[in-house]
């Protein structure tokens, strides 16, 4: 159920409307299914239709006139809810809908259950699926009601009836999201020929903007070079900086300037300046020292996420949902046009799960803020296997933020998280099948291939068999063919690359490991040295010691001679 309330100063007109049959086709019968009392007269179910309804009128109106002789009675003093229930509902009677008015006059504060002084209203039907409270907001001891946050608490009460009555939840937020776009904008923006309107637009814009900035500086300098948008900052008269606003210029009126904090709460100024100062610095690459790839960069910092969402540290949670979000909506930027539309689709609708309620202490993703940023400022690897590989893991990442938020009742971040999902993986499926098939054409000889099936059924014995039958073996068979060649361990790359992820949920194993054995093997090789100390370190025992003072079979003991006793300092 949604409840949508006004206000307005004139009774007689509302009753007119809600009884009215000729201008509106769609009221087929009205009449009254509650009232403060019980016993206000019905226009729908009276002979004289108007003389009815000129009484109820006056009955509405009473305390009204007698607070206004005393010069205490509101300008506006109607109040107008409407209630429609979800279309997947049954029809409710008209006892059941009397019950949801009761409750919400009494939750709002029009008419507090068992208080004799309460407004006057009346709940009326002229549809089969909703109703409208008609009340004056004057009280019967002449105060004015409260009914502040009346909106929020029948929102409230509404979804605790949908629990009891076994009706459609509907899906409500926290106050956190973007302003929705009036009809008028919705209007303007097809006639324009887009599907998006401006606020939403130039939301887009502005979060790729900050995803692409490491300064305020550049994030201004970002707008204003991006086609078709004007920026300016806003100074206070003291000449500190104010704020920003933004405008789009592809329309033939005079543009229409939007301020960050009306185009979503996280996009003011000082939240923008929150998450750059908690963006690290871009590193300085000496000479003679290898460049480490920032996709790849990206890609392991976005691999860590789920293991971040599963601890206990909502602040830093919701501190990395948002830096994702800002790799999101950076890759629209960077991707083949092919996938350009999907991606942007994935990163405007993940906005939405990227704030919650939950303030976001944004030091804990400066690592994938500062992959993110070197990324933009070089371009992606043309065999497309990096944005592979990135997709691969932010499909998880878009599935843990969904069991995130679902665990905190974040109603509409998890359904956002949902409509993002399939937009990865539509990109993903466009993404994958290119660079996959340039890895199968370098498949190593057979013999090499028979030796890649051993070492994956000693090594993952639970996988092995979907593994080899997934058609991207011949992919993951040149990867390890290609990183044995320069110099990894396989088994350790294949360990190495299930930690990073368990494999019971892959639907596609092979593909899975090999993005992870591709990036694991850009990696330098460890040294004979380094292959040493690892395996000294991986020895343990296979099973305890059976006494105390009996070693197990196959483990080895350290035995150290007695030391000699040091002696005495006189």
């Amino acid at each position: 159920m949604i409840a949508k309330i006004s206000g307005g100063k004139d009774t007689g007109g509302l009753i007119r409307y809600l009884f009215d049959t000729v201008r509106a086709k769609s009221h087929t019968d009205p009449h009254l299914v509650a009232s403060w009392d019980g016993f206000a007269p019905d226009p729908g179910r009276a002979d004289d239709i108007d003389a009815t309804r000129k009484l109820l009128v006056a009955d509405l109106d009473l305390h009204v006139k007698q607070a206004r002789r005393l010069g205490r009675a509101p300008e506006r003093h109607v109040w107008h809810c409407s209630v429609r229930a979800a279309p997947e509902d049954r029809i409710l009677d008209d006892e059941e809908w009397a019950h949801v008015a009761r409750r919400i006059v009494a939750a709002t504060g029009i008419a507090p259950e068992g208080d004799p002084d309460g407004c006057r209203w009346v709940a009326v039907r002229h549809a089969p699926d909703h109703i409208h409270i008609a009340a004056t907001k004057v009280r019967a001891d002449l105060r004015t009601a409260r009914h502040w946050n009346d909106y929020l608490t029948a929102d409230r009460e509404l979804a605790a009836i949908e629990k009891e009555h076994g009706l459609f939840e509907v899906v409500r937020g926290d106050r956190t999201a973007a302003k929705r776009p009036t009809r008028a904008e919705q209007e303007k923006a097809r006639r324009a020929g887009h599907d998006k309107t401006a606020p939403e637009r130039l939301r887009a814009l502005v979060r790729t903007a900050v995803a692409a900035a490491t300064g305020m500086e550049e994030f201004i300098q970002f707008l204003s070079h991006t086609e078709g948008v004007l920026a300016e900052v806003v100074y206070f008269p003291s000449g500190d900086v104010r704020g920003y606003k933004v405008a789009l210029t592809d329309g033939a009126d005079a543009p229409i300037w939007y301020s960050g904090s009306k185009l979503a709460p996280d996009l003011s100024l000082p939240k923008i300046q929150e998450r750059l100062a908690s963006t690290a610095p871009q590193p300085t690459i000496q000479p003679g020292v290898r460049r480490t790839n920032p996709w790849h960069h990206a890609t392991a910092a976005t691999e860590r996420i789920p293991h971040h969402l599963a601890q206990d540290d909502d602040h830093a949670s919701q501190a990395h949902l948002a830096a994702f979000g800002e790799a999101l909506d950076a890759l629209p930027l960077l991707a083949p046009h092919p996938l350009k539309s999907q991606l942007r689709e994935a990163a405007f609708v993940f906005e939405r799960a990227t704030r919650s309620r939950i303030h976001a202490e944004h030091h804990h993703a400066r690592a994938l803020r500062g992959a993110i940023r070197a990324m933009v400022r070089e371009p992606a690897p043309k065999e497309g296997a990096a944005l592979a590989m990135l997709l691969d893991a932010a499909i998880l990442v878009v599935i843990a933020a969904s069991h995130w938020h679902q665990l905190r009742h974040h109603d509409q971040q998890v359904a956002a998280a949902q409509r993002a999902l399939l937009h990865l993986q539509t990109a993903y499926e466009q993404a994958a099948p290119a660079p996959l098939a340039a890895l199968a054409r370098n498949r190593p000889p057979a013999a090499t291939a028979a030796r890649h099936v051993r070492r994956l059924r000693e090594t993952l014995p639970g996988h092995a068999e979907q593994i080899i039958e997934d058609p991207a073996f011949d992919a993951l068979s040149a990867a390890l063919a290609h990183a044995e060649a320069a110099g990894h361990n396989p088994d350790d790359l294949l360990r190495q690359a299930t930690d990073q992820r368990a494999l019971h949920d892959a639907r596609r194993p092979a593909r899975v490991l090999t993005w992870r054995v591709q990036r694991l093997s850009e990696r330098p090789a460890p040294s004979a040295r380094a292959r040493a100390a690892r395996a000294r370190s991986t020895v343990t025992p296979r099973t305890a010691p059976q006494h105390p003072t009996t070693p197990a079979p196959e483990t080895t003991v350290a035995i150290t001679a007695p030391q000699r006793p040091r002696p005495r300092q006189r």
